[in-house]
């Protein structure tokens, strides 16, 4: 076997034609189970639509993007403030990947994306 990970056990996928055969195939030899939406039903996959309109509302519908790669960087830098610093409210208002809970010490700010969101944490005393 040339590569080591863990598949996903599921893939939910639109019936886009870009998907083919070949891509069907594939999949199934990973032992990935297929999960099609209907056609023209995008509220089946409510997760990505929730999170796509999050990028464009809190992200792109604020920023002129110039070309692919300032794309590519302004979306990475959003997907590391939404993953490390945003608040969720489905979470208990913490972020996917945890933040400590400090009491104590002055307020901070720190500019995210561009200084298009901020980052707020206490300085330790």
């Amino acid at each position: 076997m040339l590569f080591s990970f863990d598949a996903p056990k599921y893939l939910i996928r639109d019936r886009d034609s870009r998907y083919g055969n070949v891509f069907s195939n594939g999949v199934k030899n990973l032992g990935i189970n297929q999960i099609v939406t209907s056609y023209r039903s995008p509220w089946q996959n409510g997760y990505v639509e929730r999170v796509i309109g999050s990028i464009k509302r809190e992200c792109l519908d604020h920023v002129i993007i110039l070309n692919e790669d300032h794309l590519r960087t302004v979306l990475a830098d959003y997907l590391s403030y939404y993953n490390k610093s945003r608040t969720h409210l489905g979470i208990n208002k913490d972020s996917p990947e945890g933040r400590p809970v400090l009491i104590v010490g002055k307020i901070e700010k720190m500019p995210a994306v561009n200084g298009l969101h901020h980052v707020y944490f206490r300085q330790a005393a």
